[in-house]
């Protein structure tokens, strides 16, 4: 999975977990409704200025919105 991928996937996570639309949340951050769309299914790739915008509006850490998902421990066999 490629990093806008990961972007993503966070950035829909988080936007829902602070239950803002991509309406609330474009507008927070200065942007357009359909830009934040289009991050979210990862048609286009945010700029580093954009990311921290996102991340402001979402009160995260711009790490948290590029942070791939920790590796699942291996589970033992029997």
């Amino acid at each position: 999975m490629d990093l806008k991928e990961v972007m993503a996937i966070n950035l829909r996570r988080l936007r829902h977990a602070k239950q803002m639309t991509q309406e609330e949340l474009a507008e927070s951050a200065g942007l357009s409704a359909r830009y934040v769309g289009a991050i979210e299914r990862a048609d286009v790739s945010a700029s580093v200025t954009v990311l921290g915008r996102i991340a402001q509006a979402l009160h995260v850490e711009a790490a948290e919105l590029i942070q791939r998902s920790a590796p699942k421990a291996p589970t033992e066999s029997p």
